[in-house]
């Protein structure tokens, strides 16, 4: 997103700056992963601080997702909401994070109470900020506040020195705020690598689907890139602390600057990786050549594509947005790594794109990605079978900083709603908003940026504009809740999850709401019946998210652990244990061990066991904020099954067997709403069956909280825990 900055517009930039605070440290040398310190930062009052990392802290909580739990948790109350001044911004890396033998270290992780779930958001993203942050000497940074003017907060790990900065001048959206933020702390050019920024764009102050943009400079083409922290609307709390972008300078990055203890160790493990990449990518998912967006093709031929809002799996237009249409703006000329030493790549970059709409309509930019997830959500979902529109869609969002999967889930529920009659064009701004109309769909993206017309509504995500459609415009309440594609108030990523009761559970069940970072089972379930059982269910829905939960601790991206695998893989292991890639456990093993050299890890269980107890933290952190309990649970039906007569029809023949040998119902003499309602009562017996399952596996009650055994069990004996589990068991542990 390449945007030139004038001597005249940096000088510019420069006058407006007013130091309102400075603090000075001593960077620390990074000994075995860490800092030993983490940084707090006041917007309200200008206070800065460095904190200790404590022996404790470092056991319980390792680091990453786990490190931001704890620190937000210490400075939330159960009573605070997105928008108040104590609700922090926290972002760690970890451990592993930053190295670079081995592909995908350079994962942030960032956590808030988040304005569209009104508990704890964990986003994880690329880019080189937490990396740069933990060699600038601290594990992690915590933002609290609001700023009575806007400000940046400024890192320089080689000087020793944190800034609050008035900064009146920079711009607000992403693609230029980057640019701007390379130009002004790169002294030299040689540099700019060594800056990077956190920001959100004018979207995020008009919508709840806020994402943060995490940036990384691409020296080969002279752009500064970006790469979002998307769920859960972090980036709106960032632009309500009236923070334009915390940025970060290290100048010096080295192989062994994590203070590795066995750095030979994890030149070793790296290098048999980065060999496993060059032989088996291009076998299995070609990451360095589509990115994720190649699965779009393979969700299509297995009826897992949500298109037209989930109500169907596949759809014969789908090609027209498969990953070769997309090829055709990449440019292949540099590596794509969004950290030094990734080899697998996937962060793709699209070039020469000539904007259509909105207000830089006319200019030449260029895009990362799109992600699969991008490519299914504002494609398919919404019946918008244009390559070009997807990526210009993909652009506004992420320099608006919208989160282009609540964006894209958001949209394909408001066209069905318009297509059922709940909406009209009275109530769109004279906007057709049917499924297909790319035009609509990015003119209610420029009103979301404008703070205007349906926009400001649509901003709100699916949970809100349900209550909404309901209260003021007469719709049904349990239609809307049927169709509204939310859980936990967050919308879902994009695969249809109607065969797969374990997916169901992975949504459902996920602490944050249903994203697939925590839990991805489709094929394992749906396709290749690996797990029939309850039992078999219950054990992989506490493995895969328990395991998923470890990257997030340690600043890992998950795509080199199973989307390029050994090939002797399916030969040496079948079923749940293919699944778990075990080769690639035991490299996370050594790589643990070789950056912290801590000799107690010696499997993969020992970090399942690390991952638990943060897992099981996050489920108390929702119980203090109101939430956390089996009712939070529940799914939207269609997450579960066909929602409507034409949805069953379409896949009549499956259902009505389904019928027929699942349920015991011969479907023969009943009408299509009859079948429908008896399959519904089926899949939702289910499910409640799958809760118990689960939480019986997990060691929670049946309302689904930790009982008092498991906090004790895995360290978590903290008063105020034990205090709060108590009081929502009445003791019974």
């Amino acid at each position: 997103m390449s945007t030139e900055i004038t001597k005249e517009r940096l000088e510019a930039l420069k006058a407006g700056h007013k130091v309102l605070a400075e603090f000075s440290y001593e960077p620390p040398q990074i000994e075995k992963g860490y800092a030993g310190q983490t940084l707090y930062v006041n917007v309200s009052d200008n206070t800065i601080a460095a904190r200790p990392v404590d022996d404790r802290m470092k056991s319980a909580f390792v680091g990453g997702r786990g490190f931001d739990l704890w620190l937000l948790w210490n400075a939330v109350t159960g009573t605070t909401r997105w928008s108040s001044p104590e609700n922090e911004i926290v972002i760690a890396a970890g451990p592993i994070g930053g190295i670079t033998q081995y592909p995908g270290t350079g994962k942030s992780i960032a956590v808030t109470i988040s304005p569209l779930t009104d508990t704890v958001v964990d986003s994880n993203v690329g880019g080189y900020f937490g990396p740069l942050l933990k060699f600038s000497g601290f594990d992690a940074i915590e933002v609290q506040g609001i700023a009575d003017k806007e400000v940046l907060v400024f890192v320089d790990g080689n000087a020793g020195t944190v800034q609050i900065i008035e900064a009146p001048e920079e711009s607000v959206n992403s693609h230029i705020l980057a640019e701007e933020m390379v130009a002004l702390f790169a002294e030299k050019p040689g540099e700019r690598q060594a800056v990077s920024s956190v920001s959100a764009g004018i979207g995020a102050e008009h919508a709840l689907i806020g994402c943060l943009n995490f940036s990384f400079y691409d020296p080969r083409r002279g752009v500064a890139r970006l790469k979002q922290a998307g769920r859960g609307g972090i980036g709106t709390v960032l632009r309500k602390k009236k923070i334009k972008a915390l940025v970060v300078k290290y100048v010096g990055l080295k192989g062994d600057s994590t203070g590795p203890e066995d750095l030979k160790s994890i030149q070793d493990t790296g290098a048999k990786m980065h060999r496993e990449i060059y032989e088996r990518d291009s076998i299995m998912f070609e990451m360095r050549k589509d990115g994720t967006n190649h699965l779009t093709k393979i969700m299509n031929d297995y009826d897992i594509l949500p298109v037209h809002n989930f109500r169907y799996g596949a759809h014969p237009d789908a090609e027209k947005i498969y990953s070769p249409h997309f090829q055709e703006h990449f440019d292949y000329s540099a590596p794509d790594g969004c950290w030094y030493g990734c080899t697998l790549a996937c962060a793709k970059f699209a070039r020469q794109l000539e904007l259509r709409s909105g207000p830089y309509k006319g200019h030449v930019v260029t895009v990362d990605g799109p992600e699969y997830e991008t490519v299914a959500g504002i494609g398919a979902n919404c019946g918008i079978w244009d390559a070009h529109a997807v990526l210009e869609a993909n652009f506004y969002c992420d320099t608006y900083g919208i989160d282009t999967i609540s964006f894209g889930t958001g949209m394909a529920f408001a066209m069905e709603c318009f297509e059922e009659g709940v909406l009209t064009t009275e109530h769109t701004s004279g906007l057709q908003l049917n499924f297909g109309n790319s035009e609509a769909m990015l003119e209610v993206l420029h009103q979301i940026a404008r703070g205007e017309g349906f926009g400001a509504i649509f901003g709100q995500g699916i949970r809100r504009m349900k209550r909404f459609f309901a209260e003021e415009y007469g719709a049904d309440p349990q239609f809307l809740q049927d169709i509204g594609m939310e859980a936990k108030g967050l919308e879902y990523s994009e695969y249809v999850t109607k065969e797969s009761l374990a997916q169901q559970g992975g949504y459902g069940m996920a602490n944050k709401g249903p994203q697939h970072d925590e839990a991805w089972l489709i094929f394992m379930d749906a396709v290749n019946n690996q797990i029939p059982t309850f039992e078999d269910k219950a054990e992989a829905l506490h493995y895969f998210p328990m395991w998923r939960t470890w990257f997030g601790l340690m600043g890992l991206c998950k795509l080199p652990w199973n989307d390029v695998e050994p090939a002797d893989n399916r030969t040496a292991y079948t079923g749940m244990d293919a699944a778990k890639v075990p080769e690639h456990v035991q490299n996370y093993v050594d790589l643990f061990r070789g950056v912290t050299g801590r000799t107690d890890v010696e499997s993969g269980q020992d970090l399942i066991r690390m991952s638990e107890v943060v897992y099981n933290f996050q489920r108390v952190f929702n119980l203090k904020m109101g939430f956390g309990t089996r009712e939070h649970d529940a799914i939207p039906y269609r997450s579960a099954g066909p929602v409507t007569d034409v949805e069953y029809e379409s896949r009549a023949e499956r259902y009505d067997q389904q019928l027929r040998e699942l349920v015991g119902i011969n479907p023969d003499d009943m009408n299509t709403e009859e079948k429908r309602l008896a399959l519904r009562r089926y899949r939702e017996d289910r499910y409640e069956k799958l809760l118990d399952a689960v939480y019986q596996r997990r060691g929670w009650t049946e309302n689904g909280i930790p009982t008092l055994e498991t906090v004790r069990a895995l360290g978590l004996d903290f008063p105020d825990v034990v205090e709060l589990v108590q009081r929502h068991t009445n003791g019974h542990g």
